[in-house]
């Protein structure tokens, strides 16, 4: 080691961040391992780097005590007189170890080994820095593998996984394919950065709407909510405060393009674009397009409504398996029961 090491860890610290102090330490540390392993040395040996020249001395330290108990840490008091008369119980005794020729190869080699492991260990942490508090965030990758049903995508300096559960059911992925996703997850492993991604979370739907509408993109039209069932149907409702702008339309795009664009991106999924309203009564009306809402009777306190449909419209209301009512009550946060004409007649007869 010598100056040129040393110019090369300041340059370290520079480029990727690396503290020049803890590369010292790992390396010194590194060193006293190196040594012992080589020379089978046991007891207190220290290494020493000068921060300046790159020169290392390599020693041992000893304390003086009345009797010894382990030869390795331990020296008595008459053999540490010899060394200098001045030593007294409890001191230090420090003596330098001349290494073996061959030991300058073995420190090369092993701060060789501890600086590219210091650079692998700065270029984890700065890769789950760049992630870490981006959840929710959209990113767009390439599937790289599949394996166990999980698909790695590459996002650049790093794989995301996109697990069974987080996959949209029914969509085929192939190596190659460019696919978005959103992050759900970034964790910091001893591996690095493990991130999690997801094509079923109602994020997707939002970040894409976000690409695909320039309105919602500058907030001239908000998102308020979105319900969904990811590879079927999504509800989302939308409001804005600029009466020169139709938050539907503006979402569906000329000839639908817009919203043809979020489908397609989403393998297919059907999409309800809904206007969302502060009163309950017209967006729990809203919420089940497309069908046709008779009359919607609300309790406050339970948070719970009663809906009347026409009876050629109940079965539209509800939906395939409730998916409609089932939708529409998560997108609005209310209990909803459906009833047709017909049966809410009944109900009140002989009040």
């Amino acid at each position: 080691m010598n100056k040129d090491f040393i110019r090369a860890i300041d340059d370290l610290e520079k480029e990727k961040g690396i503290s020049k102090e803890i590369v010292i330490e790992a390396i010194e540390t590194a060193l006293i391992s190196g040594y012992k392993k080589n020379y089978g040395k046991n007891g207190n040996v220290k290494v020493q780097i000068d921060t300046e020249t790159g020169q290392y001395n390599v020693y041992t330290e000893m304390v003086v005590v009345e009797e010894v108990e382990d030869g390795g840490f331990q020296i008595d008091l008459e053999s540490a007189k010899e060394i200098d008369d001045k030593y007294e119980i409890g001191d230090i005794v420090r003596s330098t170890i001349q290494p073996k020729e061959d030991f300058g190869r073995i420190a090369a080699q092993t701060s060789r080994q501890v600086i590219l492991q210091k650079i692998r260990e700065a270029e984890r942490e700065n890769i789950y820095e760049e992630f870490h508090g981006r959840e929710s965030e959209i990113v767009t990758g390439t599937v790289q593998r599949i394996s166990k049903n999980n698909i790695f995508i590459n996002l650049g300096k790093i794989e995301g996984i996109l697990t069974e559960s987080e996959q949209i059911p029914g969509e085929v992925y192939r190596q190659g394919d460019r696919i978005k996703a959103v992050i759900v997850d970034v964790k910091n492993t001893s591996k690095g950065a493990n991130i999690t991604l997801s094509r079923t979370h109602p994020d997707l739907v939002k970040r894409i709407f976000e690409l695909e509408v320039p309105e919602i993109y500058d907030g001239v039209i908000d998102i308020y909510n979105i319900a969904r069932e990811a590879g079927s149907r999504s509800k989302i409702a939308v409001m804005t405060n600029d009466e020169n702008v139709d938050p539907v339309g503006s979402c569906v795009g000329n000839k639908g393009t817009r919203v043809k664009a979020i489908v397609d991106e989403i393998n297919g999924e059907k999409i309800d674009i809904i206007v969302y309203d502060k009163d309950p009564v017209k967006f729990i009306s809203n919420s089940l397009s497309p069908a046709t809402v008779v009359k919607v009777e609300v309790n406050e306190k339970s948070k719970s409504a009663l809906v009347v449909v026409p009876d050629f419209q109940l079965s539209l209301a509800i939906g395939k398996e409730g998916q409609n009512a089932r939708l529409a009550a998560k997108l609005t946060s209310w209990k909803i029961d459906i009833k047709s004409e017909s049966q809410y007649d009944a109900m009140n007869e002989g009040e």
